[in-house]
């Protein structure tokens, strides 16, 4: 009896303990949930490979390293179009820009634009709170939703229901008035037009070929210069305003700024950084700190470009063939990358100080690349891997695993849903695809492609990359672009047309159909109008 007792005795002590312990687990406070914040960093005009954490042997970035190191790096991200505004308002929407109607940077000012909502609205409409600091280049109908009003893009008429007191190139200019005094220029000196301030041009320089009177009508109207005003040419030298008053500098202090407003959540902070993009003036240390005479020129900077479709007729800048200025160019520009890479790093740190990081979702992106010299070419406009290949990080800690890397091809629509979805907002209409399958190992990839348009019939109107192939195709049946198919993983450098005018066409001939099957596909998907006429276009002419 002595035993059965002592055995009851036990089993009822084990199930009195059961009720015990669930009420010491419930009276135990549980840890809340705290919404994911969105800090989403985009540069303009940077290409993919300017990075350590890409592969790049010289440059210095280890702030951005750093975010890739701890999140998702994609290896194979690609700009929607390879211009700013079109870009942007695919990132902005998740609707590819003929959907959007939005396909050059004129339509910036464009009205009556469809009414699809950006993920920043989607956002602020959910009880999120937001701003937008730095360079805003969408339609201003997109920015109408954030708690503070978003500065508009140079121009002088403040765009419709615009509630901020001055625009971008405005506050700027106000932000270097009070801070770095204004001095006559010294021998050899020009004025930098972004900053109204001395810069010593590089040998490259186009401004330095303006006019006193073309010189002195920048200055005035502080608006940033053109192309066709410098004739093909932009800024590049050493600038006389310290490190911690440039453009990249006064973006980002107002992020952090934005930051210490925003901090008790849940918010979407974009910082829009300009740098890289021209002009190419920056300050010592930044300047010269990479050494020209150390640095490589493109194994394709003597390209003929004889069976491109861009002829050198069309694209001709013979400056960007010669060695010495594209290494010059490379300084510079890789310059300004270190030095949006430190302020990057002063907002990650910010996020950490204000103990946001382990629930904030941040993003680094840019909006197209650089021609860089590749192909004896500079700025965007291409689909040419410097022009259209950019790069894509995403660091969530907890949620998206440390050190991940995904190769499969992914394109700018492909943000609005990723986002969305890491934020608890799912469902909403895109035309991309989520990523974060990808990320998590859920998707191999091998059905993805990325898709970059232009709209125009005298060059191709489409890029489609599979991460190895990429074509390069007509908008039109008859349209007059050349067409194109590279192997980039024969043929990184785009060197050798598969098709077009090679001799050897032919043997492309099966590769060529396929991509253009994956093409029309993906057209059909997003209702394109130009479905039939891609379709009757021929792949071999």
């Amino acid at each position: 009896m002595s035993r059965r007792f002592l055995f009851l005795l036990a089993i009822s002590a084990a199930l009195l303990a059961v009720p015990i312990y669930t009420a010491l687990a419930e009276d135990k406070p549980a840890r809340p949930h705290k919404p994911i914040n969105l800090l989403f960093i985009i540069t303009d005009q940077q290409r993919w490979d300017t990075l350590g954490c890409m592969g790049n042997p010289v440059i210095h970035t280890p702030n951005i390293d750093r975010l890739a190191r701890e999140g998702a790096r994609f290896t194979n991200a690609y700009s929607s179009c390879p211009v700013c505004v079109p870009a942007r308002t695919a990132i902005l929407t998740g609707h590819c820009i003929e959907s959007n109607r939005v396909t050059n940077n004129e339509e910036v000012e464009a009205a009556n634009l469809p009414g699809f909502l950006t993920f920043d609205q989607v956002l602020l409409r959910n009880g999120y709170h937001g701003e937008y600091h730095g360079k805003y280049h969408s339609p201003y109908q997109y920015a109408l939703d954030y708690s503070q009003p978003v500065r508009w893009l140079n121009g002088k008429k403040a765009p419709a229901g615009c509630k901020a007191d001055m625009s971008e190139s405005q506050a700027f200019a106000k932000f270097i008035d009070e801070h770095v005094p204004a001095r006559p220029l010294q021998p050899g000196e020009q004025l930098a037009n972004m900053y109204n301030r001395p810069y010593r041009p590089d040998p490259l320089d186009g401004a330095s070929k303006l006019t006193p009177e073309e010189v002195a009508k920048m200055s005035k109207d502080r608006v940033a210069m053109t192309a066709a005003q410098i004739g093909q040419g932009f800024s590049y030298g050493c600038l006389d305003v310290p490190p911690e008053f440039t453009h990249t500098a006064y973006t980002v202090k107002e992020g952090l700024e934005a930051l210490d407003r925003l901090k008790d959540g849940p918010f979407t902070l974009t910082v829009s950084i300009s740098p890289p993009h021209p002009p190419m003036v920056l300050p010592r240390p930044y300047y010269g700190m990479y050494s020209v005479e150390k640095l490589s020129v493109p194994a394709s900077i003597g390209d003929p470009r004889t069976n491109s479709p861009y002829l050198p007729k069309r694209y001709g800048l013979d400056s960007y063939r010669d060695p010495d200025n594209v290494r010059q160019m490379k300084s510079d520009y890789y310059g300004l990358v270190t030095l949006d890479d430190d302020w990057i790093g002063k907002l990650l740190e910010r996020l950490d100080e204000l103990g946001l990081s382990d629930h904030t979702l941040v993003v680094f992106t840019a909006d197209h690349g650089e021609m860089l010299g590749d192909h004896g070419m500079m700025s965007k406009f291409v689909f040419y891997e410097g022009a259209v290949h950019i790069p894509l990080i995403l660091r969530l800690p907890g949620v998206i695993p440390a050190g991940t890397v995904v190769k499969a091809p992914v394109a700018q629509l492909d943000y609005f849903s990723t986002i969305l979805d890491y934020l608890g907002q799912p469902g909403h209409e895109s035309e991309g695809r989520d990523l974060r399958p990808l990320i998590e190992g859920h998707e191999d990839g091998h059905d993805r492609v990325a898709v970059s348009e232009w709209p125009s019939s005298a060059i191709p109107g489409y890029m489609i990359c599979d991460g190895r192939w990429k074509l390069l195709f007509g908008r039109a049946a008859n349209a007059r672009s050349l067409d194109a198919l590279y192997d980039l993983q024969a043929d990184p450098e785009e060197m050798n047309n598969l098709i077009g005018g090679n001799p050897e066409r032919e043997k492309s001939g099966a590769e060529a159909e396929r991509m253009k099957g994956l093409l029309v596909a993906w057209l059909e998907r997003v209702k394109s109008s130009h479905t039939e006429d891609v379709k009757a276009r021929p792949v071999i002419k």
